[in-house]
Protein backbone atom coordinates (compact mmCIF):
# COMPACT_ATOMS: atom_id res chain seq x y z
CA UNK A 1 0.00 0.00 0.00
CA UNK A 2 2.81 2.39 0.55
CA UNK A 3 4.32 2.00 -2.59
CA UNK A 4 1.35 2.60 -4.38
CA UNK A 5 0.42 6.06 -2.58
CA UNK A 6 3.68 7.65 -3.95
CA UNK A 7 2.74 6.75 -7.69
CA UNK A 8 -1.12 7.59 -7.16
CA UNK A 9 -0.22 10.93 -5.63
CA UNK A 10 2.99 11.57 -8.87
CA UNK A 11 -0.71 10.34 -11.45
CA UNK A 12 -2.53 13.34 -9.86
CA UNK A 13 0.16 16.28 -9.54
CA UNK A 14 0.89 15.19 -13.29
CA UNK A 15 -2.36 15.14 -14.02
CA UNK A 16 -2.77 18.66 -12.06
CA UNK A 17 -0.13 19.79 -14.10
CA UNK A 18 -1.50 18.60 -17.59
CA UNK A 19 -5.06 20.56 -16.45
CA UNK A 20 -3.75 23.28 -15.63
CA UNK A 21 -1.31 24.06 -18.78
CA UNK A 22 -4.57 22.64 -21.24
CA UNK A 23 -7.06 25.33 -19.87
CA UNK A 24 -4.53 28.14 -20.03
CA UNK A 25 -3.59 27.42 -23.64
CA UNK A 26 -7.14 27.25 -24.49
CA UNK A 27 -7.74 30.36 -23.03
CA UNK A 28 -5.23 31.53 -24.34
CA UNK A 29 -6.71 30.52 -28.32
CA UNK A 30 -9.95 32.31 -26.68
CA UNK A 31 -8.15 35.76 -25.87
CA UNK A 32 -6.14 35.82 -29.05
CA UNK A 33 -9.58 35.03 -30.91
CA UNK A 34 -11.55 37.89 -29.10
CA UNK A 35 -8.53 40.60 -29.94
CA UNK A 36 -7.85 39.55 -33.10
CA UNK A 37 -8.85 42.25 -35.50
CA UNK A 38 -11.89 43.18 -37.06
CA UNK A 39 -12.61 44.42 -40.65
CA UNK A 40 -14.06 48.06 -40.19
CA UNK A 41 -16.04 49.56 -42.75
CA UNK A 42 -15.65 53.31 -43.30
CA UNK A 43 -19.08 54.05 -44.53
CA UNK A 44 -22.37 53.37 -42.63
CA UNK A 45 -24.46 49.88 -43.82
CA UNK A 46 -27.13 52.47 -45.64
CA UNK A 47 -24.73 54.01 -47.77
CA UNK A 48 -23.06 50.77 -48.50
CA UNK A 49 -26.34 48.83 -49.46
CA UNK A 50 -27.58 51.74 -51.78
CA UNK A 51 -24.29 51.61 -53.77
CA UNK A 52 -24.85 47.94 -54.17
CA UNK A 53 -28.18 48.44 -54.80
CA UNK A 54 -26.97 50.95 -57.58
CA UNK A 55 -24.20 48.58 -58.72
CA UNK A 56 -26.95 45.64 -59.35
CA UNK A 57 -29.14 48.22 -61.31
CA UNK A 58 -25.82 49.07 -63.25
CA UNK A 59 -25.23 45.04 -63.95
CA UNK A 60 -28.76 44.57 -65.08
CA UNK A 61 -28.57 47.52 -67.89
CA UNK A 62 -25.06 45.85 -68.54
CA UNK A 63 -26.66 42.84 -69.14
CA UNK A 64 -29.47 44.37 -71.39
CA UNK A 65 -27.12 45.89 -73.70
CA UNK A 66 -24.95 42.25 -74.14
CA UNK A 67 -28.47 40.88 -74.96
CA UNK A 68 -29.61 43.94 -77.38
CA UNK A 69 -32.84 44.24 -75.78
CA UNK A 70 -33.73 47.74 -75.94
CA UNK A 71 -36.98 47.53 -74.20
CA UNK A 72 -35.32 45.98 -70.96
CA UNK A 73 -32.20 48.64 -71.31
CA UNK A 74 -35.43 51.30 -70.78
CA UNK A 75 -36.93 49.30 -67.87
CA UNK A 76 -33.38 48.45 -66.08
CA UNK A 77 -32.45 52.02 -67.03
CA UNK A 78 -35.42 53.70 -64.63
CA UNK A 79 -34.27 51.08 -61.84
CA UNK A 80 -30.96 52.69 -61.92
CA UNK A 81 -31.72 56.21 -61.93
CA UNK A 82 -34.16 55.17 -59.29
CA UNK A 83 -31.26 53.84 -57.53
CA UNK A 84 -28.86 56.70 -58.01
CA UNK A 85 -31.24 58.68 -56.11
CA UNK A 86 -31.11 56.92 -52.97
CA UNK A 87 -27.27 57.07 -52.96
CA UNK A 88 -27.00 59.67 -49.82
CA UNK A 89 -24.16 60.88 -51.22
CA UNK A 90 -23.73 63.79 -48.76
CA UNK A 91 -22.81 61.47 -45.89
CA UNK A 92 -19.60 61.97 -47.19
CA UNK A 93 -19.42 65.18 -45.81
CA UNK A 94 -17.83 64.23 -42.64
CA UNK A 95 -14.92 62.64 -44.28
CA UNK A 96 -11.67 64.41 -43.13
CA UNK A 97 -9.78 63.37 -46.38
CA UNK A 98 -12.33 65.93 -48.41
CA UNK A 99 -13.51 63.73 -50.99
CA UNK A 100 -17.31 65.07 -50.58
CA UNK A 101 -16.68 67.86 -54.12
CA UNK A 102 -15.25 64.95 -55.83
CA UNK A 103 -17.70 62.70 -55.22
CA UNK A 104 -20.53 64.99 -55.51
CA UNK A 105 -19.89 65.87 -59.38
CA UNK A 106 -18.86 62.52 -60.22
CA UNK A 107 -22.26 61.22 -59.10
CA UNK A 108 -23.81 63.84 -61.14
CA UNK A 109 -22.58 63.17 -64.27
CA UNK A 110 -23.21 59.61 -63.67
CA UNK A 111 -27.03 60.77 -62.80
CA UNK A 112 -26.46 62.98 -66.31
CA UNK A 113 -25.81 59.63 -68.23
CA UNK A 114 -28.48 57.50 -67.44
CA UNK A 115 -31.21 60.33 -67.94
CA UNK A 116 -29.68 60.47 -71.17
CA UNK A 117 -29.97 56.83 -71.84
CA UNK A 118 -33.60 56.80 -70.71
CA UNK A 119 -34.51 59.31 -72.96
CA UNK A 120 -32.27 57.81 -76.36
CA UNK A 121 -34.22 55.34 -78.58
CA UNK A 122 -31.55 54.08 -80.51
CA UNK A 123 -30.01 51.27 -79.43
CA UNK A 124 -26.02 52.41 -80.61
CA UNK A 125 -26.84 55.90 -79.12
CA UNK A 126 -27.63 54.30 -75.91
CA UNK A 127 -24.77 51.87 -75.74
CA UNK A 128 -22.59 55.29 -76.54
CA UNK A 129 -24.48 56.88 -73.26
CA UNK A 130 -23.34 53.76 -71.62
CA UNK A 131 -19.83 54.48 -72.09
CA UNK A 132 -20.29 57.75 -70.84
CA UNK A 133 -22.40 56.37 -67.54
CA UNK A 134 -19.40 53.88 -66.98
CA UNK A 135 -16.40 56.53 -67.50
CA UNK A 136 -18.16 58.27 -64.93
CA UNK A 137 -19.63 55.39 -62.54
CA UNK A 138 -15.79 54.02 -61.99
CA UNK A 139 -14.18 57.12 -60.92
CA UNK A 140 -16.74 57.48 -58.49
CA UNK A 141 -16.56 54.18 -56.67
CA UNK A 142 -12.46 54.63 -56.28
CA UNK A 143 -13.23 58.28 -55.02
CA UNK A 144 -15.44 57.21 -52.15
CA UNK A 145 -13.36 54.11 -51.55
CA UNK A 146 -16.36 51.57 -52.40
CA UNK A 147 -16.34 48.59 -49.80
CA UNK A 148 -18.66 45.88 -52.09
CA UNK A 149 -17.58 42.74 -53.69
CA UNK A 150 -14.53 42.80 -55.93
CA UNK A 151 -15.57 45.08 -59.51
CA UNK A 152 -13.26 44.90 -63.07
CA UNK A 153 -12.57 47.27 -65.42
CA UNK A 154 -12.86 46.15 -68.47
CA UNK A 155 -12.20 47.87 -72.07
CA UNK A 156 -12.33 46.62 -76.31
CA UNK A 157 -10.81 48.12 -77.96
CA UNK A 158 -13.40 48.30 -80.73
CA UNK A 159 -16.44 49.33 -79.23
CA UNK A 160 -17.40 51.33 -81.75
CA UNK A 161 -15.39 50.15 -84.90
CA UNK A 162 -11.44 50.68 -85.19
CA UNK A 163 -9.74 52.09 -82.74
CA UNK A 164 -12.45 53.39 -80.89
CA UNK A 165 -12.87 51.74 -77.42
CA UNK A 166 -15.02 51.59 -74.82
CA UNK A 167 -14.94 50.19 -71.60
CA UNK A 168 -17.38 49.24 -68.66
CA UNK A 169 -17.27 47.65 -65.39
CA UNK A 170 -18.37 43.90 -64.46
CA UNK A 171 -18.84 42.23 -61.32
CA UNK A 172 -16.68 38.95 -62.66
CA UNK A 173 -13.45 38.74 -64.73
CA UNK A 174 -15.65 36.76 -67.83
CA UNK A 175 -15.62 39.40 -70.66
CA UNK A 176 -19.47 39.46 -71.56
CA UNK A 177 -19.04 42.72 -74.15
CA UNK A 178 -22.35 45.36 -73.74
CA UNK A 179 -21.21 47.63 -76.96
CA UNK A 180 -20.52 44.32 -79.28
CA UNK A 181 -23.33 41.77 -77.86
CA UNK A 182 -24.97 38.90 -78.78
CA UNK A 183 -26.64 40.18 -81.75
CA UNK A 184 -24.51 42.77 -83.51
CA UNK A 185 -25.95 43.24 -87.34
CA UNK A 186 -22.08 42.46 -88.87
CA UNK A 187 -20.64 40.11 -86.01
CA UNK A 188 -23.53 38.79 -84.59
CA UNK A 189 -22.34 36.96 -81.33
CA UNK A 190 -18.48 36.24 -82.02
CA UNK A 191 -17.41 39.48 -80.45
CA UNK A 192 -19.39 38.55 -77.18
CA UNK A 193 -16.15 37.98 -75.83
CA UNK A 194 -14.17 40.86 -77.06
CA UNK A 195 -12.26 42.94 -74.18
CA UNK A 196 -9.62 42.38 -71.52
CA UNK A 197 -9.48 43.68 -67.68
CA UNK A 198 -7.87 46.58 -67.53
CA UNK A 199 -8.06 47.16 -63.63
CA UNK A 200 -10.37 46.13 -60.49
CA UNK A 201 -11.48 47.89 -57.60
CA UNK A 202 -11.99 46.05 -54.21
CA UNK A 203 -12.73 47.14 -50.35
CA UNK A 204 -9.40 47.73 -48.37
Amino acid sequence: MRKVLPVVIILIVAFGVYYFFAKNKDGEAIVAAKEGPLKATKHSLEFNSSVDTMMSAYFSLHDAFVEADTIRVKQTCNTLAGATEKVNIDELKKDTSGIYPSALEQLNQVKESIKSICVQKDLATMRKDFQWLSESLYPLLKTIHYEGKKLYWQNCPMAFGDNQEASWISNTEEIANPYLGKKHPEFKATMLHCGEVKDSIMAQ
